[in-house]
C-alpha cells in the first residue's frame, strides 16, 4: 500500500490539490467544518483497531532498528490514545471560529470604512516525526481554521500515518470538506521533503515539529516561509527561598510524568543553599525515580550516584529519565545559565520570594515562564488553546502553543463610495 501511494502522485501535484481546495473549504460555514470534525472523531474511533494494527507494524520496524524507549514512547499508540484524538478533534470543534473575526475597525476622514479580519494562512505545510497524534491535530487544526495541509510525517511513523488519513479521508467524503484538503506524502525518502521545502507557488508556510536537527535542516534550507517550532531544553530554577516539598511536588512531575515530551524538565538549577539543606529529600525523591544525575562538582558532593556533567549535558534535551543538574550562588547566575544553554521554550522558577520571581519573569527569554508549577503546562490542551499545532518559540507571528489564532493571518478590508486618492 505503502508504494503505491508513493508512486500514484507527486508532492508538487499533492501541493497543488490542496491550493485548489483553497477555493472550497474558504467558502464553507463554521458549521459545516466543524461537521467535518466530528465525523473524523466518529470514524477514528470506529476503526482504532485498523489504526493499532499499522501502529504495530511501525512499532515491530522501530524496536528492529533499535530505536530508543523515549522513541517509542512517542510512536506508540493505543485505544486510549486513539480516543484522545477523537475527542481532541470535537474540542477543535467547540472552539470558536477565528475566521472573519474582525480584528480593529475605523473610518478614515475621507470616508473609506477599514476593517482588519482573521483569514487563513493558506496551505501549510507541517514536517514532523515519530507522533501519530500529530497527523490528526494538525487536520483538525488545520480545518477548523480554513487552511489545507500537507503532511510529511517521518518514516518511524508511516504505516500509523497511512492509517490514519485513509480514514480522515474516507471521513471527508461524506462531508462538504473536500478531502484534498488533506494531503499527506507517502514517499519516505528526503528528496520528497526537500521537494516541500521549496515549493514556493503552492505552499504558504512551513511548520516543523520534531527534534532540533530536523528543525534547523528546515529553517537553514527551505525557501518557504518558516513557522518555527522548537525543542525543549526546560530548566526549573530552585531558589534559596523554595518551599522544599512545593519544589520536590514540581520537579518530580515535570522530570517524570511524560519524560520524553518537548516540555519535560531538563535541567535542573539550584540554589547552592538550598541544596545543601535538603539534599538528602533531593536525593531519595530522585532514587524513588529511577532519576539518573550529571551534574557539577556540587552536586556530585551531594548527591550519591551522580555522573559528571559537561557542556553536552547543559545543551541537552535527554527526552528520557536522565537529568542535567548545575548549581549556582544566585538568581541572575540562574538566569545567565538559561540564556546560554535555554532554548526559549519553558522555564521556571520555584521561590517564594516574589522580588525574585518578578525578576525571572522579566528577564528570562522564553515562550512560557511558569512561577511555582511545572513546565509540563506548556500544551495548548492544558493552557486552554483547546488544541495546538506545535510550540513556536520563534517571536515573529506567533509564539508559544500554536491554537487556531496562530494559524491565520490578516487583510485589510476597505469599503468606499467612490473615493480616489
Amino acid at each position: 500500500m505503502t508504494e503505491r501511494l508513493i508512486k500514484s502522485v507527486t508532492v508538487e501535484e499533492q501541493a497543488a490539490a490542496a491550493k485548489k481546495a483553497a477555493k472550497i473549504l474558504g467558502a464553507l460555514k463554521t458549521s459545516e467544518k466543524n461537521e467535518a470534525l466530528r465525523m473524523l472523531a466518529d470514524e477514528l474511533e470506529a476503526e482504532y483497531k485498523s489504526i493499532l494494527a499499522a501502529n504495530q507494524k511501525d512499532l515491530q520496524r522501530g524496536r528492529e532498528n533499535g530505536f530508543e524507549e523515549a522513541f517509542l514512547d512517542r510512536l506508540e499508540l493505543n485505544h486510549e490514545r486513539i480516543l484522545d484524538f477523537a475527542e481532541g478533534l470535537r474540542a477543535i470543534a467547540e472552539l470558536a471560529d477565528p475566521i472573519g473575526d474582525i480584528l480593529s475597525a475605523w473610518k478614515l476622514e475621507n470616508g473609506l470604512q477599514v476593517e482588519e479580519i482573521r483569514v487563513p494562512l493558506g496551505v501549510i505545510g507541517m514536517i514532523y516525526e515519530a507522533r501519530p497524534n500529530v497527523t490528526v491535530d494538525a487536520a483538525g487544526l488545520a480545518l477548523k481554521s480554513g487552511n489545507e495541509i500537507v503532511l510529511k510525517g517521518g518514516s518511524s511513523a508511516i504505516f500509523s500515518n497511512i492509517e490514519i488519513v485513509r480514514i480522515i479521508h474516507n471521513a471527508l467524503k461524506k462531508t462538504k470538506v473536500p478531502k484534498e484538503a488533506v494531503q499527506f506524502i507517502a514517499a519516505t525518502d528526503r528528496k520528497a521533503t526537500q521537494q516541500l521545502f521549496t515549493l514556493k507557488s503552492h505552499i504558504d508556510v512551513l511548520i516543523p515539529r520534531g527534534g532540533g536537527s530536523l528543525i534547523q535542516t528546515v529553517v537553514e534550507n527551505a525557501t518557504v516561509p518558516v513557522l518555527e517550532t522548537g525543542v525543549g531544553n526546560c530548566h526549573i530554577y530552585v531558589d534559596k527561598e523554595a518551599n522544599v516539598q512545593k519544589a520536590l511536588k514540581i520537579i518530580i512531575n515535570a522530570k517524570t510524568d511524560r519524560p520524553a515530551v518537548c516540555n519535560a524538565l531538563e535541567t535542573l538549577i539550584v540554589h547552592k543553599d538550598w541544596l545543601e539543606s535538603h539534599k538528602k529529600e533531593l536525593g531519595k525523591k530522585f532514587e524513588e525515580h529511577n532519576i539518573l544525575i550529571h551534574g557539577d562538582q556540587k552536586v556530585m558532593a551531594a548527591l550519591p550516584n551522580v555522573l559528571p556533567a559537561d557542556e553536552k549535558d547543559w545543551a541537552n534535551e535527554y527526552l528520557s529519565l536522565d537529568i542535567a543538574i548545575k548549581t549556582v550562588g544566585s538568581l541572575d547566575e540562574a538566569i545567565d545559565h538559561i540564556d546560554r544553554y535555554g532554548t526559549k521554550h519553558s522555564e521556571a522558577i520555584i521561590t517564594e520570594n516574589e522580588e525574585n520571581a518578578k525578576r525571572f519573569m522579566q528577564l528570562t527569554d522564553a515562550a512560557a515562564l511558569y512561577h511555582n508549577a511545572s513546565t509540563r503546562f506548556t500544551d495548548g490542551g492544558a493552557l486552554g488553546f483547546g488544541a495546538e499545532i506545535g510550540i513556536s518559540t520563534q517571536k515573529l507571528h506567533a509564539r508559544g502553543p500554536m491554537g487556531l489564532p496562530a494559524l491565520t493571518t490578516r487583510k485589510y478590508i476597505i469599503s468606499g463610495n467612490g473615493q480616489i486618492r
